[in-house]
């Protein structure tokens, strides 16, 4: 993780973009993160227990200090949350945009208006530093069966956009051991519980992402110090994100080679 660096050489970093409803553990995802690769709990970005909208109102890249003072080479980016109603929650079209490339950091979400072009924020040439690299979405796992139909129809949105930019995705399920009694009691159950199964099944089915792109993980938000069994989910999700942005960057690298 620490020596990682993309081949590709127009990349200086990879761009993991985090999206999902409201509430479903995304900056808290960051800050696990964070944490993981610190060895102690940490509060890079924001979060709010009791907000019933959306905390997260700007557009901000999250970058990991390493002990040796440099950074990792990748990164974070973390929108505002999606919701059911109309006017509420990240526009979509801004959502596309950021996938692109085009929003710049700091842009602040108008849930009723989408970015212009003319806009400050509005990055009319994206380079490759810029643009999304692997697209994961967030969702509390006891809340899948719940998955309002026009936030679900949001998300296949968003997957479709990006599928159609060739960026690979995934998606982890958070809250495991609010959903799962036998993962409470014992983090080391998370992928013996046949309750978890179902609910990666049952999301397979409504984002039609195959079932070895979702990880189950726990975020660190009442903890006050890091757990091995806890840093291994969070990891395992990790890797799989560099490894799927990695390929992605490769991609386009012999794409642009070929004649």
């Amino acid at each position: 993780m620490e020596t990682y660096k993309p081949h590709n050489y127009e990349a200086t970093h990879l761009r993991i973009l985090l999206h999902g409803p409201v509430g479903a553990g995304k900056s808290s995802f960051i800050n696990s993160v964070d944490s993981v690769l610190k060895g102690r709990i940490t509060s890079q970005a924001p979060t709010d227990a009791t907000s019933g909208g959306s905390f997260t109102m700007r557009y901000k890249t999250y970058k990991f200090r390493q002990d040796s003072g440099g950074v990792y080479s990748f990164v974070f980016n973390d929108l505002m949350g999606l919701e059911e109603r109309a006017n509420t929650g990240v526009h979509m079209e801004d959502l596309k945009l950021a996938l692109s490339g085009h929003v710049r950091e700091g842009y602040q979400f108008n849930p009723k208006v989408r970015m212009q072009t003319g806009d400050q924020f509005y990055n009319p040439s994206p380079t490759l530093n810029d643009r999304v690299h692997v697209l994961v979405s967030v969702i509390p796992a006891a809340s899948i069966s719940l998955l309002s139909q026009e936030v679900a129809k949001k998300m296949r949105d968003v997957r479709l956009a990006a599928s159609e930019m060739g960026i690979p995705q995934m998606a982890i399920l958070t809250k495991v051991d609010e959903a799962c009694p036998q993962v409470q009691k014992d983090i080391s159950n998370v992928y013996k519980s046949k309750y978890l199964k179902e609910q990666v099944d049952k999301y397979s089915e409504i984002l039609g992402l195959p079932l070895n792109c979702t990880f189950l993980v726990k975020n660190y938000e009442t903890d006050i110090s890091t757990n091995e069994g806890i840093n291994a989910l969070i990891l395992c999700a990790l890797r799989q994100m560099i490894s799927f942005g990695e390929d992605y960057l490769n991609n386009l690298l012999i794409a642009d080679d070929m004649p």
